[in-house]
């Protein structure tokens, strides 16, 4: 499984604009996207212009397939406007069990 999360700063004024958008992206991703197996929107507990985006592929090549798809496309050209982001704060590979032994 590949995972990552990045955090976006949001313009005040455009928070439900950029939750939408990432729900919206979330959905669709999810439902259409064989590879996407968790999307997640979180609200930072302390700044609410911060917003988390936490997501989980089958693989590298499944987010590389988001990445170039047009779900991703649409959010970045809506976001983008009011969005400074994404910072990453954490990606790769879950490590299997086999690997830990």
């Amino acid at each position: 499984m590949y995972q990552f999360l990045v955090s976006f700063t949001v313009q005040p004024d455009r928070r439900e604009d950029f939750v939408r958008a990432a729900r919206r992206t979330a959905r669709d991703s999810l439902a259409n996207e064989p590879g996407s197996q968790r999307f997640e929107v979180v609200a930072d507990e302390d700044n609410p212009d911060v917003f988390y985006l936490n997501e989980v592929y089958a693989d590298v090549d499944a987010f590389d397939a988001h990445a170039a798809g047009p779900y991703f496309a649409a959010f970045f050209a809506e976001a983008g406007a009011y969005a400074e982001g994404p910072t990453w704060l954490m990606r790769g590979n879950v490590v299997g069990d086999k690997a830990v032994a």
